[in-house]
């Protein structure tokens, strides 16, 4: 008989409750147990692996014993089957499809429209206006993805009334957990109703950006024309309801976790002036004023490793969620089948194994000769293995070109007296938002 787990003294509703009230708390209470531990959750059974080889092990190497966790699972409810919820066949003919866009040449290409769009909101920015820094980042990466992904200007309102609809469809997020989900959704509840209004937006959005690619004629390079042709020509597996699927979830979470990583790191610069100077030295060195472009990237190493310990402390995608197919092994524990394995780039993040002083804010470190001591997991914002994000490229070039744009130009710096609290649904949000104060450099 297979030895037990070290299992969190919780009962199955103490720990759904503490789930949905501090779901890092959980995992991080559950962590001080060990690199294995099982918690049990109502109708589920949730184990938690916390080293970085136990985690290579369920993304890379034995990747095929695992499916999507009920998160991914739930989000069909949202985003229908596509690249982020699909399995097997479907998400390798789909990856196929999808991966051209991203080529290193083509994200290249792309450089000059991240940079156009984060002028416009230098330019509207006034010194000593008081901005929402992540409606901000928000707005101004969805105008990102939507005119360099799809071809399409979404403009003002429009972005506004997406942003809220994406909000209300994350918040309702950890809903899921809830043994009784599926009764509780077809209730005439006023948030329920709250969630088929955004999805409507959402739905419509796309429409309309579908309808207008059939209306000018296939021929686009643009991701959206590839997906409307591969249909329209018959592409096996493609119907409409997949080309809506992949644009709403490339559109709406392709932009998301960007706009939240440059949150955080606008915040973590407030917090560290002496990292804000090293910051602002190198952009006078390297542009002398001038808009930054994707030539620029590979020499932009400390704006890259500021992003990279900002990723570190705040990883977008703080948890990622897989179901075993089979009884899988691990630390000479058995993880039954259909458990629900959870794995944290959060928790890894701050771990005092691999992070020396894991809460504080160093970029340097990344300039140390150490790296290869750390095993090849103890940093995954993006995940890992073959269902890494697809947009990896595309969402780092767009940080550093944002983030070398507006820096050079602005220093935001935090309201006093706000409350800065993690809001961890499918992705690491500032809960109350980030009130910041924009002030103009004098250079």
């Amino acid at each position: 008989m297979a030895p037990q787990p070290p299992t969190l003294r919780l009962s199955a509703l103490h720990a759904l409750n503490a789930w949905r009230r501090d779901p890092i708390g959980l995992l991080e209470r559950a962590a001080s147990s060990g690199d294995v531990v099982r918690v049990r959750l109502p109708r589920l059974e949730v184990w938690l692996l916390n080293h970085p080889d136990h985690i290579r092990d369920v993304l890379v190497t034995r990747h095929h014993d695992f499916m999507k966790g009920p998160t991914m699972q739930a989000a069909k409810w949202v985003l229908g089957e596509n690249l982020l919820t699909s399995e097997g066949d479907v998400h390798r003919r789909q990856r196929r499809l999808i991966q051209p866009i991203f080529h290193h040449d083509r994200i290249e290409q792309y450089g000059a429209v991240m940079v156009q769009h984060a002028e416009r909101v230098s330019e509207r920015w006034r010194n000593g206006q008081t901005v929402d820094t992540h409606h901000e980042m928000a707005s101004l990466t969805l105008s990102v993805v939507g005119r360099a992904l799809f071809d399409t200007d979404v403009e003002a309102d429009e972005a506004k009334a997406i942003g809220h609809a994406l909000s209300v469809t994350l918040a309702n997020f950890p809903r899921i957990f809830s043994p009784l989900f599926s009764f509780v959704m077809r209730l005439p509840l006023p948030k329920n109703r709250e969630v088929d209004r955004a999805r409507a937006v959402l739905d419509s959005t796309i429409d309309r950006m579908i309808a207008d690619r059939r209306a000018a004629g296939l021929g686009g390079t643009d991701l959206l024309s590839l997906l409307v042709a591969a249909k329209d020509e018959g592409t096996v597996g493609i119907t409409d309801d997949q080309v809506k699927g992949e644009a709403m979830t490339l559109l709406l979470a392709g932009h998301e976790t960007t706009a939240v990583a440059l949150t955080w790191t606008w915040y973590l610069l407030s917090q560290h002036p002496e990292v804000e100077e090293k910051l602002h030295a190198e952009l006078n060195e390297l542009l002398g004023g001038r808009a930054p472009s994707a030539e620029d990237v590979p020499r932009l190493r400390y704006t890259s490793m500021v992003l990279s310990e900002s990723m570190r402390l705040y990883p977008p995608a703080w948890a990622i969620g897989r179901r075993t197919l089979s009884d899988h092994s691990v630390n000479g524990y058995v993880v039954p089948k259909d458990a629900v394995v959870v794995v944290s780039p959060y928790l890894v993040h701050h771990d005092a194994r691999w992070w020396p002083e894991p809460l504080e804010f160093r970029p340097e470190r990344w300039e140390e000769q150490d790296d290869r001591s750390r095993p090849r997991l103890a940093y995954f914002p993006f995940g890992a293995g073959p269902r890494m994000c697809i947009g990896e490229p595309f969402a780092w070039m767009e940080a550093l070109l944002v983030l070398a744009t507006l820096a050079q130009r602005w220093r935001l710096r935090l309201v006093p007296d706000q409350r800065i609290e993690l809001q961890p649904a499918i992705t690491l949000r500032p809960k109350h938002g980030m009130a910041m104060t924009v002030e103009r450099r004098m250079t």
